[in-house]
């Protein structure tokens, strides 16, 4: 089986167990895009803690772009590392004022120039906020990428542009999306539950791999259960805007 047959395989088994949904709790792309910045090196479950104030009393960028950084300081400190999260998200806010008319600009290219925004958290506000297509690489899709021998690379660029050839557009978002919930509740760092998983059949890294045909698989779509995911993807067909993907 070759790699690209390992992708698509993948992304068709974990779309029958998963929706495409972040778990990241929003209402629009400012939310989504100020939620994710606050989500590095932290749960989305402790972002939700904090978010709904947040946005109540910073419905928007002109009104976080004002904030005074003490106030959102201590308002995102569950979330850690809240002296510099608090002045991204201000900064980026400021910018999207300065650059954008204080709205989430729908590029890739556009995205990158906001303070605290790399391709990943572009992908992320591109995929969910907006319905285009794109690859977000965290630490679970680079895990279970690597896993699944679909790229040799740990590089996230790299690995997005690898992944990106092996399927089309429309499944880009999803994937990622439904790696990383695997990755949160079957291919764990540590201890992956093999067992259980429905990749467990083909993933050259399975502790369980039947040699000479497909082994019985147990997981069920009844047996993974998301935690608080909210927004499913936006579909929009065509290519990202701007890009040569």
């Amino acid at each position: 089986m070759t790699a690209k047959d390992r992708a698509r395989l993948a992304a068709e088994r974990l779309k029958a167990l998963y929706p495409a949904v972040s778990e990241l709790e929003h209402t629009n792309a400012f939310q989504m895009l100020v939620a994710t910045i606050l989500s590095a090196q932290t749960t989305d479950r402790s972002v939700n803690s904090v978010t709904p104030a947040l946005f109540a009393r910073y419905p928007d960028a002109a009104a976080l772009a004002h904030a005074n950084p003490a106030e959102v300081e201590a308002m995102i400190k569950p979330t850690g590392f809240f002296h510099v999260k608090a002045k991204t998200i201000i900064a980026a806010s400021a910018a999207l004022i300065e650059h954008f008319h204080g709205e989430v600009p729908p590029r890739i290219e556009d995205l990158v120039t906001l303070p605290g925004v790399g391709r990943k958290t572009a992908n992320v506000v591109l995929g969910v906020a907006f319905g285009i297509p794109g690859f977000a690489v965290d630490t679970h899709v680079k895990r279970l990428t690597r896993r699944l021998h679909l790229t040799k690379s740990a590089d996230p660029v790299k690995i997005e542009a690898e992944v990106t050839k092996m399927l089309p557009p429309e499944e880009w978002t999803g994937f990622s999306l439904r790696l990383i919930l695997h990755g949160r509740r079957i291919c764990l760092a540590r201890a992956p539950r093999c067992p259980e998983c429905v990749l467990n059949d083909f993933c050259p890294s399975s502790t369980v791999r039947a040699r000479g045909g497909r082994r019985p698989l147990t997981a069920t779509a009844a047996s993974v259960r998301l935690g608080h995911g909210r927004s499913p993807v936006r579909k929009r067909p065509g290519r990202r805007p701007g890009t040569g993907h």
